[in-house]
């Protein structure tokens, strides 16, 4: 599913330029959940970034799915990130103008589908929200917000799906409901989870370790 052959990715800050990721190696089978946990500044949200096609490396391979992503177009990385990854963000990033049903079809809408509202709610029943359809952002809890965004990440059937710290917003008693749900709910699905939680990377099947853009350490978490 995932391929990366000595990727480095330099951005630019007011301080000059920074590497990011150093000559990383990774690879993920299909259906296989991995966590990606690092210090801060490790490069783990910009090595998701990379996979969902959102940034571009500067050198190496990068593959996913079976489509080199440095050779791909912005039309047609937008066309793989619809058709191939789900990506559930620690903010949630839902729409406020939009209901909780609105919210979880909009990547559907925004591809044509047909279907799109019926996947939509079909997923928020999913998370236990089919209760909340017709509710804004604004008046949901913070883990009803989180779930909604499960859901549009789901909703269109993702073979990759990746989670950037899903519930570091929450506390720990929703961000458990959540994880719970997302582990359900994505089983079969390749998933790949950045988080601080050693708890939580102990449900993965495998733990990768980044530190100044560069993975250190690969292997079964510890129970």
């Amino acid at each position: 599913m995932i391929a990366l052959s000595n990727v480095r990715l330099t951005l630019q800050s007011q301080a000059g330029a920074v590497n990011i990721l150093r000559g990383v190696n990774l690879s993920v089978a299909p259906g296989e959940v991995v966590a990606v946990m690092g210090p801060s500044g490790a490069g783990k949200t910009t090595l998701l970034m990379l996979l969902a096609g959102l940034e571009r490396a500067d050198s190496g391979t990068v593959r996913v799915a079976g489509h080199y992503l440095s050779s791909l177009s912005e039309d047609a990385l937008a066309a793989f990130r619809r058709d191939n990854v789900g990506i559930v963000f620690q903010g949630f990033h839902l729409v406020p103008a939009m209901t909780a049903l609105e919210n979880a079809a909009l990547s559907l809408e925004l591809a044509g589908r047909r279907d799109a509202f019926d996947r939509a709610e079909a997923a928020l029943a999913a998370v236990g929200l089919q209760d909340r359809l017709d509710h804004f952002p604004a008046e949901l809890s913070g883990g009803e917000q989180q779930r909604v965004a499960l859901a549009r990440a789901l909703a269109p059937g993702p073979r990759l799906l990746l989670a950037d710290e899903p519930t570091g917003n929450l506390d720990g008693e929703t961000g458990a409901r959540v994880m719970d749900l997302l582990f359900s709910l994505s089983a079969g699905t390749t998933l790949v989870l950045v988080t601080h939680d050693a708890g939580l990377a102990g449900r993965c099947g495998r733990v990768v370790r980044l530190r100044d853009g560069r993975v250190t350490a690969a292997g079964a978490p510890s129970r």
